[in-house]
């Protein structure tokens, strides 16, 4: 018996029990839209995911119950106009104490975090747990995450992460959990400090093939001579590798960026799978990130994209800032760089000597890789104490 599809005008198959079906149609049954993974493609799509918030103004994200504060930050300067006149927008974290930025329960996904923190931004340190488990999946000084390692302002402009004017800390991975999220900040330092943020989330299905979001902060200071500095060790299970982030010191005169990032997966040993030509090549740069500047003179030059970029350089001052920093990035997001039971990532630091031949340097390099991956995770190697995360 023929029919056809009121919709798509394609002939359609006839089920005894069911009536009759396209194609069209088994897909709108199959595909019903998540809330997830948003994009300008998708976002004429309606959904049943539930849009929360948590912020200082509304602390559990319940439906109705946002800027009833009559306690906070504000109160003082809202005397005279009452409850829901901005009494909430920061939170005072007392010194070498941690606070809850989120505890949410349900099934869903955190899908962009604003934050704007006072102090030093190594001395906060940033901690993400999924469904209940007791060790972190993330655990990144706040600085690093939002890739501002050098505690100093850069205007970053990607996909993932937005740093904007004069300290607005965003980030847009998606963070996806199925029972519960946890956030955390830690501040080690010894003076109370303000932080204004907010959790944008949804509360929806997740999709069984979801992995969980992983970050990890290293740091050698300096790196030791004929070694490579690790990104990432010892993550154990199934995912895929989807950025990193690096607060790289030279601490020698000329070109630093030689190196080579290499990808040990599934049980590489001595040799990789994955061999890059160079570091300023990985962050999709060239030539030493040089440009010629109007004068014709040559230096490096700040650049911020979608997926990667330089953009923050610190110069020298002929005094007491004596060495050259760079915050660089590079976003796997078309790229993603999958392993099915184990990962590994290094990069080398390499500059030049006499005779044309490759310097091992041993500069102060800090990292932070992004991941997504199933769980349980492996434990994460131990943060440095306060002062082998200091800048200064």
């Amino acid at each position: 018996m023929r029919a056809f599809c009121t919709t798509c005008g394609m002939m359609a198959i006839a089920f005894v029990a069911t009536g009759f079906w396209c194609a069209c149609a088994f897909a709108q049954q199959v595909e019903k839209f998540n809330g997830l993974h948003m994009s300008m493609g998708n976002l004429s799509r309606l959904s049943d995911a539930k849009t929360r918030s948590i912020s200082p103004e509304s602390f559990t994200g319940e439906k109705g119950k946002a800027g009833m504060a009559t306690e906070g930050t504000g109160k003082n300067a809202a005397r005279e106009l009452g409850q829901g006149w901005k009494i909430s927008p920061s939170v005072r974290i007392k010194a070498n104490s941690t606070f809850t930025l989120a505890d949410i329960q349900g099934s869903g996904a955190i899908q962009q975090i604003w934050m704007t923190p006072t102090g030093h931004w190594r001395f906060l340190i940033l901690r993400m747990y999924w469904d209940g488990e007791t060790e972190p999946s993330v655990e990144v000084p706040v600085g690093d995450f939002f890739a501002c390692g050098w505690n100093q302002y850069a205007q970053v402009s990607s996909l993932a992460v937005c740093v904007n004017p004069g300290s607005a800390f965003n980030c847009y991975w998606v963070m996806p959990f199925r029972k519960s999220a946890k956030l955390t900040i830690e501040n080690i330092s010894d003076k109370d400090e303000t932080v204004y943020y907010q959790v944008n989330y949804t509360l929806t299905e997740v999709p069984a093939d979801e992995g969980y979001f992983h970050a990890q902060f290293r740091r050698n200071n300096p790196l030791p001579y004929k070694q490579d500095h690790v990104i990432l060790d010892g993550v154990k299970g199934k995912g895929h590798f989807v950025g990193t982030y690096m607060a790289w010191q030279s601490n020698n005169v000329g070109w630093w960026g030689e190196g080579e990032i290499k990808f040990f997966m599934d049980g590489d040993k001595e040799f990789p799978t994955i061999c890059g030509t160079g570091t300023e090549d990985y962050f999709c740069g060239s030539y030493g990130f040089h440009a010629r500047t109007a004068d014709g003179t040559t230096e490096y030059r700040e650049y911020t994209t979608p997926y990667a970029g330089m953009p923050q350089v610190i110069r020298p001052d002929g005094l007491n800032e004596s060495q050259q920093r760079f915050g660089l990035y590079r976003w796997h997001i078309m790229d993603p760089v999958r392993f099915e039971s184990d990962l590994k990532v290094t990069m080398q630091a390499l500059g030049w000597r006499s005779g044309g031949r490759y310097l091992p340097l041993q500069d102060d390099i800090s990292s932070v890789g992004f991941w997504y991956q199933t769980e349980p995770h492996a434990s994460f190697p131990k943060l440095p104490d306060k002062d082998g995360l200091e800048v200064n």
